[in-house]
């Protein structure tokens, strides 16, 4: 049998990383397995359900990576068979019309709950003869006796009393047929053998089990992945940071850290951490996924982030840290290769954000000096090494200003002055960056060119003299 799993997002807001969790769990058990992954979108809560939405979730799934064989399939589209199936439903005596109206299904709820009983319909209208012209709604006749059991993937046999289980509306009163129906109808028609899905899910599936036999259908392998919570203990939501994929894509990480991240929340191999799309595929093991709920650490999120910037192509980090240059209104091509930015600044960022920021000083002058670093280090005793700094750089040709230049005219400088290195590029390095943090003092230097380190020693310098009269 040929694995086939789906993911069934609603569009009625962004991919959030739980889907998306759910989307690559699903992604790589049907790799494994050398199956196919279907893309269903489950659009019947018209109010709710946005063209925005469904963008959104396919923008999310394109930029992890996540392709998918077949699809994106509507449920909206698929009105005609849900009807046709519930139609055969009432014509086998499998369901019925249900007229009953608001209040006394209110009252039945307050009698149920008032009891400490589960709040379930009680069949009124089983046996009545519902004039199909009256408003009414379409249940499902389930089981009354016997369990059903779920033999799931993650939390092993699970068993629920029929008894215990209402009759569920399959089509409302306006038409629209119902999330368990549509469920099941497009897992039967697109012959899925696999569902994973979210454990809020969990009580849905012995009512999905029961409408799939009674069609004749034998029901998919479930596995209900544990919610992941924040790092206070509750769900996962806004409040917590960012929750989108897409928010994580413009905040800066690489969809391929996002991935390894999301694999991570509940399933291990071993001690390894990194993990490349081919090695996930390949050690993947569904029934490994822990029962507990999965706690979201951005730190380590910011870990691994960093961790693929150091081991990325320059070239394509430089493609993609662009964009973020420009939301700081720089413009890469006014100044060094962003390539070689990359290469030198990738290893002290955690997100491409971050990255951009820290490289602003290579493009632009800043516009003041971090206050702990100026107090630190451009006091009077820096003065006289700036000045001969200075005056030693503008007497070089721009075709001289490289790495290995450089690194001799500061070494000289501190030699001349009889003091070690720190004491000389401490200083020049505030002077050109703005604080005391930067790449090797030579790459910095030629990062930002001569001019603008001409620039910017002459205003640490003013900096000191303004700073030594009021001292």
């Amino acid at each position: 049998m040929s694995v086939r799993t789906r993911f069934a997002p609603s569009p009625t807001g962004y991919l959030h990383v739980g889907g998306a969790r759910t989307a690559l769990f699903s992604y790589l058990f049907a790799r494994k397995h050398g199956g196919q992954f279907v893309l269903r979108i489950e659009d019947t809560d018209l109010e709710r359900s946005t063209a925005e939405s469904v963008n959104a979730i396919l923008e999310g799934m394109t930029w992890l990576g996540l392709d998918y064989d077949e699809g994106p399939f509507y449920q909206t589209e698929r009105f005609d068979r849900y009807n046709q199936v519930i139609d055969e439903l009432l014509a086998r005596g499998l369901a019925y019309r249900c007229d009953c109206p608001k209040e006394r299904l209110d009252r039945l709820r307050e009698d149920r709950m008032a009891r400490r009983l589960k709040p379930r319909y009680d069949g009124h209208c089983r046996g009545n003869a519902v004039d199909p012209d009256r408003p009414h709604v379409i249940r499902f006749k389930n089981p009354e006796e016997d369990v059903v059991v779920v033999d799931d993937m993650i939390r092993g046999r699970v068993v629920f009393s029929n008894a215990e289980l209402d009759d569920l509306i399959i089509r409302r009163s306006d038409g629209a047929p119902t999330y368990n129906l549509t469920v099941v109808v497009d897992d039967a028609d697109m012959a899925i053998t696999h569902v994973i899905r979210g454990d809020d899910h969990l009580n849905n599936t012995p009512r999905q089990i029961n409408i799939l036999r009674a069609l004749g259908h034998e029901p998919p392998r479930y596995a209900h992945l544990p919610m992941i919570l924040g790092g206070d203990g509750t769900r996962l939501s806004k409040r917590h940071g960012a929750v989108s994929v897409v928010a994580y894509r413009d905040h800066g990480y690489l969809p391929e850290a996002l991935l390894n991240y999301l694999v991570r929340l509940g399933w291990s191999h071993g001690d390894q951490e990194i993990f490349s799309v081919e090695e996930m595929i390949e050690l993947f093991d569904i029934g490994a996924v822990n029962k507990a709920a999965a706690s979201f650490d951005t730190d380590k999120l910011d870990w691994l982030n960093q961790q693929y910037l150091q081991r990325a192509d320059p070239a394509r980090i430089a493609r993609l840290l662009s964009p973020h240059m420009g939301r700081l209104e720089i413009d890469p091509s006014s100044g060094p290769d962003l390539v070689d930015v990359v290469k030198a600044q990738a290893a002290r960022a955690k997100t491409l954000t971050e990255l951009a920021e820290i490289s602003a000083f290579v493009y632009r002058d800043f516009e003041a000096f971090d206050e702990v670093s100026a107090k630190k280090h451009l006091r009077p005793v820096a003065r006289e090494g700036l000045e001969r700094l200075r005056a030693a750089f503008e007497l070089m040709a721009y075709e001289d200003w490289t790495a290995d230049g450089l690194r001799h005219v500061v070494e000289g400088v501190a030699e001349e002055l009889g003091t070690n290195m720190g004491k000389v590029a401490q200083p020049l390095r505030v002077a050109i960056v703005g604080r005391a943090a930067s790449p090797g003092i030579d790459e910095t230097l030629m990062l930002v060119g001569k001019d603008a380190t001409l620039r910017r020693i002459d205003t640490a310098l003013a900096f000191i003299a303004a700073r030594a009269g009021t001292e």
